[in-house]
């Protein structure tokens, strides 16, 4: 197949929304216990940096907090911008538990726990949006950019939703929760990139989608891929889903098809997201999809970043878009294993 050519300068992309500590249960017993960067912002621009972007990501992280110290320190490690994550007034990071194991038919499922920890019952903290008054901080000092993502509507997120669009920037909407509809109709109306579920948005999307196309939207469609469709042609084309082998968890797999379809599709700018022909726009998709595919040969939403080498990284991507078979995985010869904790929580008791 035909290869998608790389810009060798880097693109700067900002975004608000999910950034939350990941606490990772492997379905494995002899497995440590992992804490990440996630929630879907944070894996999508914390991936885009390791990628090749620059990501700022725009939070509200108590930089005292052993959370967000834990969240900002991994961010870090793969070269994220923490210049905009501990917006005033300052909350605790979400808290995000994800138990792992083995169903009946043999395939791993995942079990999530938002508001108490599972271990010692502690209440979890919740997503606070980013202020206006930070927003207009944020707005004061950033005069360019390629791209803003946003996966949470907010009078803080659709203020920089409005701010980058002003500055030409791509505006890439994916909703990981609902919310007021005024807020997720301007979403929609602000988005050039539309991509949704359609089992969990279908229905509050497509009002919105009606009275204001977006240049792409992509409808994900879990195990049979995806279908999407443009501003110009309003018939729906579709993707299959890659086979994959040794799936051990699809949690992180739609954080993964965003960041490359972004890395794909939008390198070159707003206009030239308008420009891209069909076969440019499919084999950004199915990039974004075969990235997915990767994803589910490892547990958690980024573990693959800790496990595997950049070179072998990109053979398997490779590999997975020419549809032939994986080559011997090189592990990383870096500690997988740096953020491990004994505690589900942070206020689990440690041993």
């Amino acid at each position: 197949m035909s290869k998608l050519v790389k810009l060798s300068t880097k693109p700067t992309l900002h975004g608000t929304g999910l950034v939350a500590l990941d606490i990772v249960i492997s379905a494995n017993p002899d497995e440590p216990i992992y804490q990440w960067a996630g929630g879907t912002c944070g894996n999508v621009l914390t991936i885009l940096s390791y990628l090749g972007w620059n990501s700022f990501p725009v939070s509200r992280l108590k930089i005292d907090e052993p959370s967000s110290q834990v969240v900002q320190r991994d961010m870090k490690k793969w070269k994220v911008r923490l210049d905009y994550t501990d917006m005033e007034p300052s909350a605790s990071v979400p808290v995000i538990t994800q138990e792992i194991s083995i169903g009946k038919s043999g395939l791993p499922k995942h079990k999530f726990h938002w508001r108490n920890c599972p271990k010692c019952g502690s209440y979890l903290p919740n997503y606070s949006p980013v202020t206006l008054k930070a927003t207009q901080q944020v707005k004061e000092q950033v005069k360019a950019s390629d791209l803003y993502f946003f996966d949470r509507v907010s009078p803080g997120a659709l203020d920089l939703a409005r701010h980058f669009k002003s500055l030409g920037a791509i505006v890439f909407f994916e909703p990981s929760a609902k919310g007021n509809p005024k807020h997720f109709e301007e979403a929609i109306k602000l988005a050039d990139i539309v991509k949704y579920s359609d089992q969990r948005f279908s229905s509050v999307i497509t009002d919105g989608i009606k009275k204001h196309r977006p240049i792409l939207e992509i409808q994900t469609l879990g195990e049979n891929g995806l279908r999407y469709r443009t501003k110009k042609q309003v018939t729906w084309a579709e993707l299959p889903a890659f086979e994959t082998e040794d799936v051990k968890d699809t949690c992180g797999c739609g954080d993964w098809t965003t960041a490359g379809i972004i890395d794909s599709l939008c390198r070159d700018g707003r206009t030239a997201l308008m420009k891209h022909g069909a076969e440019h726009l499919k084999q950004g998709l199915r990039y974004g999809q075969a990235l997915g595919a990767w994803n589910c040969s490892f547990e958690g939403a980024r573990s693959g970043m800790y496990a595997v080498t950049k070179p072998a990284f990109k053979k398997e991507i490779t590999s997975i878009l020419d549809e032939s078979t994986q080559k011997t995985r090189t592990m990383s010869t870096k500690a997988k294993f740096e953020n491990v904790s004994d505690g589900l929580c942070p206020a689990c008791p440690h041993n």
